[in-house]
């Protein structure tokens, strides 16, 4: 069957279109992607402006249209950290659904961290052992740790990159007594979670997913994404230490020259960098890999796993 995930994220409202059936692999068919920053029209209270809620809507439909054009027969929609924290998160969902008829599911941000787990226990399987997965994404940090399926830890936090560049970095580019003290905050925040995954052992395998990812390994010298799904990209954190300060002094305009980093996300990646050195470095992890497979992948599979064979 022919399936739609729609993702309203913090930065992006995502709609990837997949034809899958149960013991199958999900093949993507089609990306429809609109750039909204969820997290960046939030009002002094913390809610969604009505500029912002309006935008969701007219996106949400022009994902719809998208869906139906490409014969989809089955629409999953969610929402992550941007609704799920807004003060207005209540009336915006029902706008949502009056205007548009899809009731968004608000993942919680452990749901987030264990179906990204899954995403990435599906794609490298069982013989990698344990896994510790990291996800940046706009407005939350997801980190998952296991043997099996189910993660045997999972937790989510306030560490999302378009979040913390909002909050802590205005200059461009930044200022770096700013950087300096996000860069602390950030360690303190992760550090308070280590233990948690600590006590069961170290991973047998360290991967990562997310833009922000994927955009420094890019950086730091992993093969294009043209090059395919299954060629094998790196992310050190030797490379990662030598590029943060780069980043740190550069404009946005600059970091958006750099490979593999699109215009729209260049202006998170300082923020995204000092998070990712920070989870690498309290986690002890020396280098992961990048996973292809993410959130709406996961979101898939549990819902073939609920389809009767």
């Amino acid at each position: 069957m022919r399936l739609g995930v729609l993702d309203v994220g913090s930065n992006t409202v995502h709609l990837l279109v997949m034809d899958a059936h149960p013991g199958a692999r999900p093949l993507p068919a089609h990306s429809h992607k609109a750039e909204l920053r969820l997290a960046e029209l939030l009002d002094g209270h913390g809610a969604i402006a009505p500029d912002g809620v309006d935008r969701l809507i007219a996106t949400v439909r022009e994902a719809l249209e998208a869906a139906e054009d490409k014969g989809v027969e089955e629409v999953l929609p969610f929402a992550t950290s941007a609704v799920r924290e807004a003060s207005n998160a209540d009336e915006v969902l029902a706008r949502v659904a009056e205007e548009t008829g899809v009731r968004l599911q608000v993942l919680s941000g452990a749901d987030e961290a264990r179906l990204t787990f899954l995403a990435a226990r599906r794609w490298f399987g069982w013989s990698r052992g344990k896994l510790l997965v990291l996800d940046i994404g706009g407005g939350s940090l997801e980190i998952a740790y296991g043997m099996d399926e189910e993660p045997d830890a999972a937790v989510s936090l306030p560490l999302g990159a378009g979040r913390l560049t909002g909050a802590w970095l205005p200059g461009d580019p930044p200022d770096p007594a700013d950087v300096r003290a996000l860069r602390r905050h950030v360690r303190a925040e992760i550090a308070r979670s280590v233990g948690d995954f600590s006590r069961h052992g170290a991973p047998d395998h360290v991967v990562a997913t997310s833009k922000t990812f994927k955009q420094l390994a890019r950086i730091t010298g992993a093969a294009r994404s043209a090059e395919g799904l299954y060629v094998e990209r790196r992310l050190t954190r030797r490379a990662l230490e030598e590029w943060v300060p780069k980043l740190a002094t550069m404009s946005t305009q600059e970091r958006a020259q750099l490979p593999g980093v699109s215009e729209g996300r260049a202006g998170q990646l300082t923020a995204g960098a000092l998070v990712a050195e920070a989870a690498m470095d309290l986690f002890g992890v020396d280098q992961l890999e990048i996973c292809p497979w993410a959130l709406r992948e996961g979101v898939i599979l549990r819902r073939l796993d609920h389809l009767p064979t």
